[in-house]
């Protein structure tokens, strides 16, 4: 077998664990480096998950030239800066979600990557899970009518707000850039077309601590989300038609053993079950591919961008009070 990728962490992000477990899932590739800016934390995580080489820097590590590609889960406000460094030295990034911090620095990290001809992709992994093809299959074929309105929840009590960068205003946290993306995401893989328009409004603190978008999509559909830092745990999302309607009841994590969504048409509910997956392994896999074959990613970074002006438009709509053309 040919040797395996190597991937090289950039920082020792929690969210790292998770990218590492579908990486270890599979035999094309490897964690072969971490970097963090302390050497001491750097060299302790990799020697508790096993990598070989440890970094006192991001950009000791992008110099190495013992890594292949790079994933990039530092805070919000760093992703453009390093994924466009890796970029320039030739090598390919993973960027975790949110791609960057407003949609002008996503449109520049997406023009490196066509310039260098490196490949780039943000880290949204939930879109991979099966069990979303299966639903866009009952909507094509017509088992809800015509589509009219999606609503999503994404919620949760962040516990350590002194220290957790998700509350950092300096480091871009916030609801929205969290947990409300995969919202925005959702809603526009579902409908198929960028939002015309968008309404939010939220409560502050030293970020969004809670938002409730609403975006308008050509055609008339609606979405409409709430996200949260700050409140009770909740995750669901309904996908409603003129005939029915879709409930799914984890659309963020939909399950490695088995996936559930249920459709309902009047008075019949129907309890659709679905193969899971580790939607982290199937990121990391369909990347490789793309590294290996050069064939595009299945989300190329123009999605990345189109994402991150949604979100541009939903703050600007919370700030100054009125719909926001995107």
């Amino acid at each position: 077998m040919a040797n395996p990728v190597r991937w090289g962490i950039l920082s020792t992000a929690q969210i790292g664990r998770s990218v590492m477990r579908g990486i270890g899932m599979g035999l094309s590739s490897c964690v072969q480096a971490v970097a963090s800016r302390n050497f001491t934390r750097a060299s302790e995580w990799a020697k508790e998950h096993g990598i070989p080489r440890a970094f006192g820097s991001y950009d000791e590590l992008l110099e190495s030239r013992e890594v292949d590609v790079i994933y990039n889960p530092l805070p919000n406000s760093l992703h453009a800066e390093w994924t466009i460094k890796a970029l320039e030295a030739g090598i390919p990034v993973l960027c975790e979600k949110p791609f960057a911090i407003d949609a002008g620095q996503a449109r520049e990290m997406a023009a490196v990557a066509k310039r260098k001809g490196v490949l780039l992709a943000e880290a949204f992994m939930y879109r991979f899970h099966p069990m979303y093809d299966e639903i866009l299959a009952r909507i094509a074929s017509g088992a809800i009518g015509e589509l009219v309105s999606i609503r999503s929840c994404f919620t949760f009590r962040l516990g350590d707000r002194e220290t957790n960068i998700r509350a950092s205003g300096p480091l871009v946290g916030g609801a929205l850039m969290d947990v409300g993306c995969y919202c925005v995401n959702l809603a526009r893989r579902i409908v198929g077309h960028e939002p015309s328009s968008a309404q939010a409004m939220s409560r502050r603190s030293t970020v969004d601590d809670t938002l409730m978008g609403q975006l308008e999509f050509p055609g008339g559909v609606l979405a409409q989300f709430e996200c949260s830092i700050e409140n009770y745990g909740r995750s669901h999302a309904d996908i409603v038609g003129t005939d029915g309607m879709i409930h799914i009841p984890a659309p963020w994590f939909p399950g490695e053993d088995k996936a559930r969504f249920i459709v309902r048409r009047g008075d019949h509910e129907e309890f659709v079950e679905t193969p899971g997956a580790n939607c982290y392994h199937l990121e990391v896999e369909d990347f490789i591919h793309s590294y290996k074959t050069h064939e595009p990613p299945r989300w190329m970074p123009t999605d990345a961008v189109a994402n991150m002006a949604v979100l541009d438009a939903l703050y600007r709509s919370a700030k100054e009070g009125k719909t926001v053309a995107i």
